[in-house]
């Protein structure tokens, strides 16, 4: 199984982006890391500002160079923006929407219950991270697997859901309600780079 592996709070130093989307990594040092991480530094180029961007949607999502190349160009064969349209196949995988239902603290915890057999898909077993869901699929956790404590502490945590997402936790069963709004999503990403890169 392919996977991103590293220390995420240096990885988002390198690219002056909250990869876990919560802020935490730039609190402490907002430069990056090494021994010159606090020197000025050289201006970027496009093919810089464009591979930057890219390697920060990567992170955030969690997805290798080939998966993410791959989801690309579904996109292009799409109606529509580019853009968008590929930020919301990233949106639509199944770690993503378990991560969106507050079922896990970041799209890690939520990949590896997807791994791990936990989730259950229309009420079908699916372990493929990548699986895409369709909206108006239902998506809830095993009978077996409601008593996790890294999912009572993911619930317990105070943070707002997203609207293009519904979940139950009495059930403890969500539905991926619609595909989100691009103002729904992480204003500090510029997707239009991303397309900018690959049609260099």
């Amino acid at each position: 199984m392919a996977r991103i592996k590293g220390p995420v709070w240096k990885k988002s130093r390198r690219l002056s982006f909250s990869v876990l989307e919560t802020g935490e990594e730039l609190t402490k040092r907002n430069y990056p890391p090494g021994q010159h991480g606090n020197a000025r530094r050289a201006k970027l180029s496009n093919y810089g500002l464009q591979l930057r961007e890219k390697q920060r949607i990567r992170f955030m999502y969690g997805v290798t160079e080939k998966q993410f190349f791959n989801t690309y160009k579904r996109a292009v064969k799409m109606e529509g923006v580019t853009g968008e349209n590929f930020l919301n196949l990233l949106e639509s995988r199944l770690d993503n929407v378990v991560y969106r239902m507050n079922l896990a603290r970041t799209r890690r915890g939520a990949r590896q219950l997807v791994n791990h057999a936990h989730i259950l898909v229309d009420g079908k077993k699916v372990d493929i991270p990548s699986f895409t869901v369709k909206p108006g699929q239902t998506i809830e956790l095993r009978e077996r697997s409601r008593n996790l404590e890294s999912v009572k502490d993911a619930l317990g945590v105070n943070v707002s859901r997203a609207d293009f997402v519904t979940f139950d936790e009495d059930a403890m069963k969500g539905t991926f309600v619609r595909l989100p709004e691009r103002s729904e999503l992480n204003q500090e990403i510029t997707e239009a780079l991303v397309v900018e890169f690959y049609n260099r």
